[in-house]
């Protein structure tokens, strides 16, 4: 069987992964005059959701690429935890546990409020856009009219993720629609257009999630420098594609020896960073099983120029 992923690629901004990113210094949220206490509770719980979030990430990689192995898989992790932490507002007993254990939440040691209030701070911070980078994400329910919902989800919806909850009237599916796609198509400034393709009259309800991120390289590419060249499918199966060529560019690379891979850190202007992690020939699957919080960990504290 064919695998069509010799590159995994980490964008750790758009996964919410970035402890630098969540320890803030005004947790927890909404209190104009945080205490030292709660400052040092509010790091604590912000850095359990980016663990979280990494243990998340990668046992939901893992169990796609089990049921689709000869497919490239894209997916964001962080979208799909905030919708359902979004919809877990509406949940109770067994259904809200198994939501959060589901994102690998340590119920035990992190109460619901404090995980929606990380997801608020999370959120928050990635929305601060700047003339550097530019990123705007969020959910957006939208509920067949006939049914109501009740205030207290709509006000916890709106303050802790920023989220709208829309009466539609899905009878009327090209309305709803419409409805749907022109509101994906604001939020992402045009770029996605056609989200919803196809809507069923018996629909009673649509969760969307959307991300817009635009950063420059901090080292920007010349397209000049563009050329066809072989990209290959499997060891015998390739195709020809446009490649990116540098003869000399610096940055955060290591060899991982113990995985055979070599992982290098791309930098965007305004604090934000990918990881691409490259296997050696035939060493995809011993690298996938090693996807691990403690293995990324591991890889950003040895990157070096």
């Amino acid at each position: 069987m064919e695998r069509m992923l010799p590159l995994l690629a980490l964008g750790l901004l758009v996964a919410g992964l970035c402890p630098a990113v969540l320890c803030h210094p005004n947790s927890p949220l909404d209190e104009e005059n945080p205490t030292q206490e709660n400052q040092d509770r509010g790091t604590h719980v912000d850095l359990g959701l980016a663990s979280a979030n990494v243990d998340f990430a990668f046992s939901l990689y893992k169990q796609l690429v089990l049921k689709a192995p000869d497919k490239n898989v894209i997916f964001s992790p962080l979208s799909i935890s905030t919708a359902l932490a979004f919809l877990s507002l509406g949940a109770h007993n067994t259904t809200l546990t198994e939501i959060l254990k589901g994102l690998k939440f340590n119920l035990t040691e992190t109460s619901e409020a404090e995980i929606h209030q990380s997801f608020q701070h999370l959120l928050r911070t990635l929305n601060q856009s700047s003339d550097e980078l530019q990123l705007n994400m969020g959910n957006a329910m939208f509920v067949e009219e006939q049914l109501s919902l009740l205030d207290r989800f709509t006000e916890d919806a709106k303050r802790l993720y920023g989220s709208e909850a829309f009466a539609t009237d899905f009878q009327d599916s090209a309305a709803a629609k419409k409805l749907i796609n022109d509101y994906v198509k604001n939020r992402t400034r045009g770029k996605i257009t056609d989200l919803i393709k196809d809507l069923d009259s018996q629909t009673m309800m649509v969760l969307v999630n959307y991300i817009f991120f635009k950063a420059k390289w901090e080292m920007p590419f010349d397209p000049q420098d563009t050329h066809q060249s072989r990209f290959y499918l499997s060891e015998k199966k390739w195709v020809m594609v446009p490649m990116m060529s540098l003869h000399h560019l610096t940055i955060p690379y290591f060899r991982d020896e113990e995985l055979s891979c070599t992982v290098v850190e791309l930098k965007y202007t305004g604090n934000a960073s990918a990881l691409f992690i490259l296997p050696d020939q035939d060493k995809m699957e011993e690298v996938e099983a090693m996807l691990l919080p403690e293995t990324l960990k591991r890889w950003r504290d040895s990157l070096e120029f």
